[in-house]
């Protein structure tokens, strides 16, 4: 019988409650998916998730940002030294809510995924539901993409479509557009791990062909 491949280790960075990370722990769980969750990390030793994340056996660790200033590239070298102890293959940003060096996106070039709460390339940043209702948006959504040094900005690897409803708030269409990080982020990670994923010209190609949008 052929061996079964090792599945990848992969830490979860965050920095509140993390409820994509959740989502990705509790994919975790079937022995048939191909990545592992080794590792919580937070930038603030009192965020929620890292007590959510205990209590699923997932071992977790803080490096503080403020220990360091000023010094983003001195907390990500303790960042990465955190990393290397666990032997990390891949990493996933589930709201880690500090922007990265041009020095760390760089160690993890092609195995760093985030996810963002709008169809990129519209609405990088923050207040992303507000602003699409602002604008009268017709569909919004969520995007998991690999990290490159300009913000929001890498290779798209799946994007999910939720419409935007008249009369909608803030609230009801952040709701809805959770509902569909939740169900994308283990999908991407997944196509990752598999290495489904090549990027040719700044694009994602799953098994060679265009990342699809999924509609709602």
């Amino acid at each position: 019988m052929p061996s079964t491949p090792a599945r990848k280790r992969v830490a979860v960075l965050i920095s509140g409650r993390g409820s994509n990370m959740a989502a990705l722990i509790e994919a975790a769980k079937n022995d048939t998916y191909p990545a592992e969750i080794v590792v919580v990390v937070s930038n603030d030793p009192t965020a929620k998730g890292l007590a959510y994340a205990a209590t699923q056996g997932v071992p977790t660790a803080a490096v503080d940002h403020r220990s360091f200033g000023k010094n983003r590239e001195a907390f990500e070298r303790a960042l990465q030294r955190e990393l290397e102890t666990h032997g990390i293959e891949l990493i996933c940003l589930a709201g880690f809510m500090r922007l990265l060096t041009p020095w760390f996106v760089r160690q993890w070039d092609g195995r760093m995924l985030n996810i963002h709460p709008a169809l990129l390339p519209a609405f990088k940043g923050l207040d992303t539901h507000a602003r699409a209702i602002a604008a009268g948006a017709k569909r919004h959504g969520a995007t998991v993409h690999f990290v490159v040094p300009e913000m929001d900005a890498g290779p798209i690897i799946v994007q999910e479509a939720v419409p935007v409803l008249a009369g909608d708030t803030e609230a009801a269409l952040a709701a809805r557009v959770l509902e569909v990080e939740h169900r994308i982020y283990p999908l991407a990670l997944k196509l990752v791990a598999e290495g489904r994923i090549r990027v040719e010209g700044g694009r994602c190609l799953i098994d060679g062909q265009p990342a699809p949008l999924i509609p709602r």
